[in-house]
């Protein structure tokens, strides 16, 4: 069996991860970055998601000597070019105040009508092995963002986008639900296939 680490700390993820792969019939071992707690996180210094989910994702292969799946994803707004994109987690200047940057992006599209509204959660997953092959896919789940929050679940923008074909925000789905449409779900069962091809 082919141990397997994911690039996160976030048990979450792993689980998600390990049921799409054990859902796929691959019996890979997956493991968290909390199995090496001697690596330290890698600074996501790329410019788009693709790039930072493979700088993890080198990282954590060349440090462990396994193959390292890690992924990066944000919140894509049309109106603003495809902001606040590979800073979503930091749009309002402090990494991961989710409600200063949710109330930072609500004010600057306040002006700004519902058919212009458009945006999308996108997550790119890279595959690394320490020989140095990579891939990467991606996923996306497309929606409208609202005016005002609503819902208490999920985390980051997933109070105000609300999925196409929705009523619901992604923060007033229940887990199952969202998994079954993220973009990092997308992502993760993407990975299969390559999964399979590289480490069968």
């Amino acid at each position: 069996m082919t141990r397997l680490i994911l690039a996160t700390r976030n048990a979450g993820k792993i689980t998600e991860l390990r049921a799409i792969l054990a859902e796929a019939g691959l019996g890979h071992e997956l493991v968290g970055a909390d199995a090496y707690p001697e690596i330290p996180d890698v600074k996501e210094t790329g410019v788009t998601f693709a790039e930072n989910a493979l700088l993890k994702a080198h990282a954590l292969a060349q440090a462990t000597g396994l193959p390292a799946v890690a992924d990066d994803s944000g919140l894509c707004v049309d109106v603003l070019g495809g902001a606040p994109g590979i800073f979503s987690a930091r749009w309002a200047g402090r990494h991961g105040d989710d409600k200063a940057n949710l109330d930072l992006l609500l004010a600057q599209l306040g002006d700004i009508a519902d058919p212009h509204r458009a945006a999308h959660f996108a997550c790119a997953a890279a595959l690394a092995l320490p020989d140095g092959t990579e891939r990467v896919v991606e996923g996306r789940l497309r929606g409208t963002l609202r005016h005002e929050p609503a819902g208490d679940g999920g985390f980051g923008y997933d109070p105000i986008l609300q999925p196409d074909g929705e009523t619901r925000t992604c923060a007033q789905l229940t887990a199952a639900e969202k998994n079954a449409i993220s973009h990092r779900g997308e992502a993760f069962r993407a990975l299969v296939p390559v999964v399979r091809e590289l480490l069968g």
